[in-house]
């Protein structure tokens, strides 16, 4: 049986009112609001915690590709995949990809997960989407494009969801694109897309697997379109026979946005959190095209109820104070340098040397008293054991603030900088920044867990590693 292993999603904890955005232009605006990644965030470090979050219990030793789907990577000419491997610390020998250009990025990574399966290359295949799109400001996609990032294991043992089908349609269009000179998303007039692209190819597509494989609409608990808007959604639902109210997901268009890539995977998640056994679920991905999957939920579904998905982080989030916040994190406006000598430009030799603590944040426990610390050292800082170590990784831990400071005078597009000193109740210590905070509620003994985050960018260069930030809702 072949089908989803597991499932994981990340959604930011900040969030933007549309009617914030319609107060700085002066126009009238839809209701609900976007989810913005922070700006010490991008694609990668969403996809790494939509994968942590999809990996929890399960060895990242088992796992034979690493597949990265995106539309907005870091890196044009570099593989993102590589590096999202080297954070999850997965073997060496693990194949890695990067899918990207198209919004059925990870429709795709899922056909390519069941070809290396049925093809006998992987038994286990980690699929990461995240995006991070923008919209012209003061523009229709400006109010919908979001941010956010899911991941899913595809295996042939304990499967929660097996694939029964998949349908595939390409179809040549210039209705959303993004050249590579823009910056913004560009889209043509509403109709066209609607009578020649979407409404046309999903249908087509639809129509195709259900006549393939024998089903018809009513076969269905739960259908998920990823449709532009609403509107579109319930057209398409009620032109192929589908209850809008009883069958079709509910959209995450109005409470978090349009997450590119991940929309459809997050939306999948969401379908599996409130899934039960025996029940079919039909997704379908647009883009160019269109992908369609039969999925039927097996008994295993139950095992997995209880992780952080998509319902428990639409609840926690904080709303931005400005949008002038959000045009500065996204360097959409340009403000006033530091006056102070630009930042130098990390050494590709100390990153590479850094891989292990830096990227993985692996440090090592004493054989001799148990003691973790980071970073790795030859003496123990408790039983003074010399080369005495494992290595032990931190990047999984959820620790207590021992000690922070705000310090207001630092650079930074979100300060003040607080910066903490987090102890381990297993032991070890790291001195880390923290971020998704509210300065006002930090304070000695919140619990916190470890997140990746972007530190800098100089030189064509980024500069990853790991911050502290409150934990979130279990």
């Amino acid at each position: 049986m072949l089908g989803i292993v597991s499932y994981g999603a990340y959604i930011p904890w900040h969030r933007l009112s549309r009617d914030e955005i319609g107060r700085a232009w002066g126009i009238p605006v839809p209701p609900g609001e976007k989810a913005v990644a922070s700006y010490d965030e991008d694609s990668l470090t969403m996809a790494v915690a939509a994968a942590i979050e999809c990996l929890k219990g399960v060895d990242t030793k088992t796992l034979d590709c690493v597949y990265f789907a995106s539309t907005t990577f870091p890196y044009k000419e570099k593989q993102n995949a590589t590096t999202l491997a080297t954070v999850l610390d997965v073997n060496k020998t693990t194949f890695t990809l990067d899918v990207s250009n198209s919004l059925r990025g990870g429709t795709h990574a899922i056909k390519l997960s069941m070809d290396a399966l049925q093809g006998g290359s992987a038994n286990r295949v980690l699929v990461c989407t995240a995006d991070m799109r923008a919209g012209y400001p003061n523009g229709e996609m400006e109010l919908s494009l979001s941010d956010g990032a899911a991941a899913l294991i595809i295996g042939d043992r304990d499967v929660v969801a097996e694939i029964e089908g998949y349908e595939t349609i390409h179809n040549e269009l210039i209705d959303i694109w993004r050249s590579d000179k823009d910056r913004y998303v560009r889209f043509w007039e509403d109709r066209f897309l609607r009578e020649e692209g979407y409404g046309k190819v999903v249908t087509n597509a639809v129509s195709s697997i259900l006549k393939k494989f024998g089903f018809t609409s009513k076969d269905f608990a739960t259908v998920i379109f990823n449709a532009p808007d609403t509107r579109q959604l319930d057209m398409i639902a009620k032109k192929l026979n589908f209850d809008p109210k009883s069958q079709v997901q509910k959209s995450i268009l109005g409470s978090l946005g349009n997450t590119g890539t991940a929309l459809t995977p997050m939306s999948l998640v969401a379908a599996l959190e409130e899934a039960n056994a025996g029940e079919r679920i039909l997704v379908t991905s647009y883009g160019d095209g269109c992908d369609v999957l039969i999925l039927k939920v097996t008994d295993q579904i139950e095992n997995l109820h209880k992780k952080l998905g998509i319902k428990k982080q639409i609840e926690t989030k904080k709303t931005m104070r400005s949008y002038e916040t959000y045009l500065r994190w996204r360097e959409i406006i340009e403000t006033e340098p530091a006056k102070r000598p630009p930042m130098e430009v990390p050494s590709a030799v100390a990153l590479w040397r850094d891989t292990r603590g830096g990227l993985a944040l692996y440090g090592v426990k004493c054989k001799s008293c148990g003691t973790p610390q980071y970073p790795a050292q030859r003496v123990c800082v408790k039983c003074h054991s010399k080369d005495q170590f494992e290595d032990y990784c931190f990047a999984d831990k959820s620790g207590i603030i021992s000690a922070f400071s705000h310090d207001k005078l630092g650079l930074s597009v979100d300060p003040p900088i607080t910066t903490t000193s987090v102890d381990f109740p297993e032991g070890g210590r790291i001195m880390t920044d923290m971020t998704d905070r509210d300065p006002d509620e930090v304070k000695v003994g919140m619990q916190v867990d470890m997140t990746f985050r972007k530190m800098r960018y100089t030189g064509g260069i980024y500069d990853y590693w790991w911050k502290c930030r409150p934990t979130r809702n279990k």
